[in-house]
């Protein structure tokens, strides 16, 4: 992606830190290197040695030592290192933010709350990013960045329907949809288990995919009246084009279908449209985007928000430095900047502004200020892992009646939940 021109950074200070003042070389970091590990991918070559060498000069005698991760088996990687298990001992990590309960669970996590209530603007954070990132009523997650679906669609097709602006609303999202589901066109193209679109129509409706009951544990919630009426929204939708009922939006990647033609819409993050036209350079000046409709008209449906947190290891030999170097990347310079070099939504509300020049992260800044994560416990990773939400989806559109596969998806979803808790 490329890189866009950074305006009016807030200067790079030294913060003072919890009972310690400013960081310096002295005490727990004096003359040895903060490990610090990143995902591949997240931040380009050039913003790290830009915010390395900015760092290091603010930080007299601390040493930022990156190193880059892939993604592909990061999790036992991480769960190894923040146990004391081999050589590995980074001091701060970048985890996915439905990653972090799994890994505060087990006791590796610093507690950061008080410094989020205090220095780090916790009220003002994605929800998206900050709810996952609290276990227990603590936070161990630090929100770093975001990104979300919006609709991605075709201005040429919206024109040629007489569409003159993107919906406001859901049932004017629908209305539309309809009137460009026509002449061998599809309307949208949305794949039958497309799970992430549904979470952010059930949460909308007022549902949940799980939630917390009595005493702390977990049960599937899928069948309540509001989960329904988002699964039912999800078919209407899903019918005014020709999406696959048993497959996903990677089977086959919907960046192809929306480039081979025909199609007016998909849901999907912004970045995909450099996909697309790398495969239809035709479509160039035709993609537009806006956020998922809401229930409500101007305001943004809910949706899904992925992105990274960052977190430091509880068994860090240099707490202060470790978290010094949080504060500085998550906070309203870097984060700014992480945003405007890679094209993602800054991790509080009030910083969306900063990418307001870009089409499709503007797009997605405004969904994301009604982002949500899936449900805040351990145990969910092995309900993805099995995934019945996917099965009931299919079954759905597939005409099944619809109260009783959600009956049946939330027995499956709670017998999980239970299973990894046991």
């Amino acid at each position: 992606m490329r890189r866009r021109s950074l305006l009016a950074l807030i200067p790079a200070t030294a913060l003072p830190l919890p009972g310690c003042g400013p960081v310096s070389g002295d005490g727990d970091s004096g003359g040895r290197a903060v490990t610090v590990w990143l995902m591949k991918g997240s931040a380009s070559q050039e913003f790290l040695d830009r915010f390395t060498e900015d760092f290091e000069r603010a930080h007299p005698g601390i040493t930022v030592d990156l190193r880059i991760q892939e993604w592909t088996g990061i999790v036992d990687k991480v769960r190894r290192a923040l146990a004391g298990e081999g050589e590995d001992r980074p001091d701060v990590i970048e985890v996915g933010n439905t990653q972090v309960p799994g890994y505060a669970e087990g006791g590796g996590l610093l507690d950061l709350t008080l410094e989020s209530m205090r220095d780090w603007g916790i009220r003002d954070w994605l929800p998206g990013l900050a709810e996952p990132g609290r276990w227990q009523s603590r936070q161990y997650g630090i929100p770093w960045y975001a990104a979300n679906r919006v609709v991605l669609y075709r201005k040429d097709l919206f024109d040629r329907a007489g569409i003159t602006r993107p919906p406001r609303s859901r049932d004017e999202w629908l209305e539309i949809t309809e009137r460009l589901d026509t002449g061998g066109d599809q309307g949208i193209y949305l794949a039958g288990q497309d799970w992430y679109t549904l979470a952010g129509f059930i949460w909308e409706e007022g549902g949940e995919l799980a939630a917390r009951r009595g005493g702390g544990s977990w049960q599937g919630a899928l069948d309540s009246p509001a989960a329904l009426r988002g699964m039912d929204f999800y078919r209407r939708l899903q019918a005014l084009g020709d999406g696959p009922a048993g497959a996903d939006e990677e089977h086959p990647p919907q960046a192809g279908v929306f480039a081979d033609g025909g199609v007016a819409q998909i849901v999907a993050v912004p970045g995909l449209a450099g996909t697309i036209l790398q495969e239809n350079p035709g479509l160039r000046g035709r993609i537009g985007f806006f956020p998922v409709p809401g229930r409500k008209a101007g305001v943004p449906g809910t949706v899904f928000t992925g992105g990274s947190d960052l977190v430091v290891a509880e068994n860090t030999a240099a707490r202060d430095a470790a978290v010094a170097v949080v504060d500085a990347l998550a906070g309203a310079r870097w984060n700014t900047e992480l945003a405007r070099t890679m094209n993602y939504v800054p991790n509080k509300k009030s910083l969306a502004g900063a990418v307001s020049g870009e089409e499709g992260v503007a797009a997605m800044a405004a969904g994301a200020a009604r982002g949500r994560a899936t449900p805040t416990t351990p145990g969910w990773s092995a309900v993805e892992a099995d995934n019945p939400v996917k099965e009931y989806m299919t079954n759905v559109l597939g005409g099944a009646d619809p109260a009783t596969e959600a009956r049946r998806a939330t027995e499956r979803v709670t017998a999980l939940l239970e299973s990894y808790a046991s």
